[in-house]
């Protein structure tokens, strides 16, 4: 069957988008559309020339007889602060604000258009990075793992609060929750992770980061490296932070229960060299 360019084009485009930092051999491309590879190339200038100005992300040329082109999700800084100010006008409602200064946020992390640009985001500031898996603590930093790890196509791990027999033989350790100053246990099955992995961490709510500083603590017994911080709302808190650096998307500056008022504002994810 002979493909016609714009049927090499529409079919190129989708496998790019479904398979993001994998490096695809242009033989690959070439055998599938039984096509010469200066045909192939030229597609890819394509397809790398409407990702680019279409601000989709990058189409990288990896050279030699190992190469190939690798397709990387990045957003620009305008589309960042935009998903920023719509996860602040959609947590600016008084009736998300709960006891203890928290936000519900059930219905954000759990729509799935919103997960994807979040996750985008995050994908964008550790495009460079070497990303071997995502963890978060069960259950609500789920969706946010998912979503980070969908555009850098590395799998993700779940820390529990408690074993589960279908974890198999399991790490557990303790460490101090930084808002109430409680020993709490986080456990995760052996086989979850290798050893030398860099793990990039993410949560949905962070206070003073005793759950983040936990995770971190529990790399160390696997021996991996932390590759990066990821959290979608910070709260502005008067103690010192347990995590020193971490990228956020939005800060929850001051809340009044009382008067039932919610002060966002953008997070640091600028400032600390998110793009």
């Amino acid at each position: 069957m002979k493909w016609k360019r714009s049927e090499r084009l529409v079919d190129m485009t989708h496998f790019l988008l479904e398979h993001p930092h994998k490096l695809i051999p242009l033989t690959y491309f070439s055998d599938l559309y039984q096509s010469a590879k200066s045909s192939i190339s030229e597609d890819l200038g394509i397809v790398k020339e409407t990702f680019e100005e279409k601000g989709i992300g990058l189409l990288m040329t990896v050279p030699g007889a190992a190469g190939g082109v690798k397709y990387i999700p990045k957003l620009q800084a305008r589309e960042i602060k935009a998903i920023m100010a719509d996860l602040m006008e959609e947590l600016s409602h008084s009736d998300r604000l709960l006891p203890g200064g928290y936000l519900y946020m059930t219905d954000v992390l759990g729509n799935p258009e919103m997960m994807n640009r979040v996750g985008k985001v995050f994908a964008t500031a550790f495009a460079k990075e070497k990303i071997d898996i995502i963890m978060t603590v069960a259950t609500k930093g789920i969706p946010i793992a998912h979503a980070i790890a969908r555009h850098l196509n590395v799998p993700v791990v779940i820390v529990r609060r408690d074993s589960k027999v279908t974890e198999g033989s399991t790490v557990s350790i303790n460490y101090v929750s930084g808002s109430s100053r409680r020993i709490q246990t986080m456990v995760l099955s052996k086989r979850s992770m290798k050893s030398g992995q860099r793990v990039l961490i993410t949560d949905d709510f962070m206070k003073v980061g005793g759950t983040m500083n936990g995770m971190k603590n529990l790399l160390e017994e696997f021996e991996c490296t932390l590759a990066g911080v990821a959290v979608l709302v910070e709260s502005e808190h008067s103690n010192e932070r347990l995590v020193e650096k971490y990228l956020s998307l939005v800060k929850l500056h001051e809340v009044s229960e009382k008067e039932r008022t919610i002060a966002l504002e953008e997070g640091n994810y600028f400032e600390n060299g998110g793009i």
